[in-house]
């Protein structure tokens, strides 16, 4: 079975469009709020968890390290909803994503690393790796849905011998 090897690219607005937000506050519009103590960057990525009488969720997430080259085995997406991931550890972290549709296409799989402080908002129906830490356990805060519904496809993927290169 031949191998697949999936380049990484530097995490920018422009390359993750097709596929969501990057929240980040580099090069953002902001504004003076609390008496001019704070800078607030508004509006930095499209929420969208309110289909099928979905309800916004904030949870936080703790994931360990994978090491490079690493093999992908399983690609989801969520029919109903967006899901964000916002790094509180200011670590590097992986997003390994492909196209929204019903069928995950594999040839147009795209992988992105964030500089630790940037975060990512998938799209609705966006296929997506689970999150990938690099280098030390990593937090992130997860913008995301609840409520009544299927909300999670998975594919796996682990017969495809594609992996991810450093």
């Amino acid at each position: 079975m031949t191998e697949t090897r999936l380049p990484i690219a530097l995490l920018t607005r422009a390359a993750f469009a097709p596929f969501g937000d990057v929240i980040e506050s580099e090069g953002r519009d902001h504004y003076p709020i609390n008496a001019g103590m704070a800078q607030r960057y508004h509006d930095l990525a499209e929420v969208d968890v309110m289909a099928g009488g979905g309800r916004p969720l904030i949870s936080l997430l703790k994931a360990k390290p994978v090491a490079l080259p690493l093999r992908l085995r399983l690609m989801e997406r969520h029919p109903l909803s967006s899901q964000a991931f916002i790094p509180l550890s200011a670590v590097p972290f992986l997003i390994v994503v492909a196209p929204a549709s019903r069928t995950l296409d594999l040839a147009r799989l795209k992988a992105f690393r964030s500089n630790g402080r940037q975060g990512i908002n998938y799209r609705r129906g966006t296929w997506h790796h689970p999150l990938l830490a690099l280098d030390s356990v990593s937090n992130f805060l997860i913008v995301d849905r609840g409520g009544e519904g299927d909300d999670c496809d998975e594919i796996d993927i682990s017969d495809r011998n594609i992996f991810v290169e450093s």
